[in-house]
């Protein structure tokens, strides 16, 4: 229904409604006292006062009901319909009252009744009754058009709600229904052919993802052989090796081969971006497993470092292995200087404190080493992805523990806090 029908239909019905108002008020006469019927009833009375009958006022020509009564309020004669009550009521209707005279006596009095009441009652009776109406067919236009809007309108909008929290939880196999008086028409459809894309989107982010975690998994397994091999070799070259330093380099290369060979396992199980899924396994184990963590990435004797307080903590120890590697590895390739590591407990976590002589990084950069594939501005010429310190981060945290880090005026400190059991 289009908003000109509607105003054109208001606009009728009220123009109705005041020609017919006008019309019932206007054929609605009041009556005009007619002297010469009054007088003619007056007269008659007066020739036959004392021997009414039914006939005796058939001639009068008066139009309207009247009675006769004696000096005693007696009613004497009153025409069908008429129902006189008494002087005062007549009084009070405003009733026209003219004395009946006999030999110069007042006898009676003639009542003209005076229905001006009456007629204005049933006046009003119809102006309510026309009125009603009017508005009752007023109202009904404007609940069916209440009806029409909300279909057209607000129900359209409704659907576009539900639709809207479908496509949140990732519901995009429901369509938008779509009908053709809907006013939005081309609007839902826009929003129908975003599902469309955001579902082919999603398809092919998922074969995507499939297609790199086939990657990954066909790589591992393709490493792995290699991996088999330098095991292979370390553990023959340690059964032949005499000299006590080159045994301690191969016990590295080999203790190295066996930590990618985890690795890799966990590339069969998650990628960088599913880091949740790597599974830690806390257990207690004596601080003096990290010195053997320490001294296997002491390549070439550049980490200084003393004994360890004795107490038990609380690691996966191939994790806290990953963590320490991570460290490590990096002071070798950004500072290329001698490491130090110094511990202490305190507040119930022992902690690591590994630090370098190399030039640090400035410290707005500090609160961003953490973040995934962030990589500091004294990178340029170095290899890396800039996951090392947030897998170390998760790692830690995992272990109830913290990390943190700091640049000093002679180098960098990187931090670890290990829960104690």
């Amino acid at each position: 229904m289009k908003v000109k029908l509607l105003i054109m239909i208001i606009l009728a019905v009220f123009s109705a409604g005041l020609i017919f108002s006008i019309l019932i008020i206007k054929n609605k006469n009041l009556p005009v006292a007619d002297l010469a019927a009054i007088n003619d009833v007056v007269k008659t009375a007066e020739a036959n006062w004392g021997n009414f009958s039914e006939n005796s006022f058939n001639n009068s020509d008066i139009k309207q009901s009247f009675a006769i009564i004696d000096d005693q309020s007696n009613v004497i004669y009153q025409t069908p319909g008429n129902h006189f009550t008494d002087l005062y009521e007549a009084i009070r209707n405003r009733d026209t009252i003219v004395d009946i005279q006999n030999y110069d006596e007042t006898v009676g009095k003639v009542i003209i009744r005076n229905n001006e009441q009456e007629l204005l009652q049933q006046m009003k009776t119809e102006l309510i009754t026309f009125v009603s109406f009017i508005f009752g067919i007023l109202m009904l236009v404007s609940i069916l058009y209440i009806v029409y809007i909300h279909r057209t309108l607000l129900k359209p909008f409704q659907q576009l709600q539900h639709f809207a929290a479908n496509i949140a939880r990732g519901h995009l196999d429901i369509p938008l229904p779509i009908k053709k008086d809907n006013y939005f028409g081309a609007f839902t459809e826009s929003f129908d052919l975003l599902r469309e894309e955001l579902d082919a989107a999603k398809q092919r982010e998922y074969e995507s993802n499939q297609s790199k975690k086939e990657l990954v998994a066909t790589l591992s397994h393709d490493i792995k052989t290699p991996v088999a091999s330098i095991k292979a070799v370390s553990e023959l070259m340690l059964v032949q090796a005499n000299d006590e330093k080159v045994r301690k380099r191969v016990n590295t290369i080999y203790s190295k081969a066996e930590q990618i060979d985890l690795l890799i396992t966990d590339m069969f199980h998650a990628t960088l971006e599913e880091l949740q899924q790597l599974k830690l396994t806390v257990t207690e184990v004596s601080s003096e497993e990290l010195l053997t963590m320490i001294e296997n990435v002491n390549y070439d004797q550049q980490i200084v470092y003393g004994s360890l307080p004795q107490c038990i903590i609380l690691i996966d120890p191939v994790r806290m292995q990953q963590v320490i590697d991570n460290i490590i590895s990096n002071s070798y390739k950004y500072a290329g200087t001698q490491i130090k590591i110094s511990s202490q407990i305190n507040q119930g976590f022992l902690e690591l404190h590994i630090m370098d002589f190399g030039m640090g990084i400035s410290e707005d950069e500090v609160p961003l080493l953490f973040n995934k594939y962030y990589r500091g501005r004294n990178v340029k010429g170095k290899t890396g992805s800039g996951l090392g310190l947030y897998i170390s981060r998760y790692f830690m945290e995992s272990m109830d523990g913290q990390i943190s880090c700091h640049s000093r005026e002679e180098g960098f400190t990187v931090s670890l806090k290990i829960k104690l059991a």
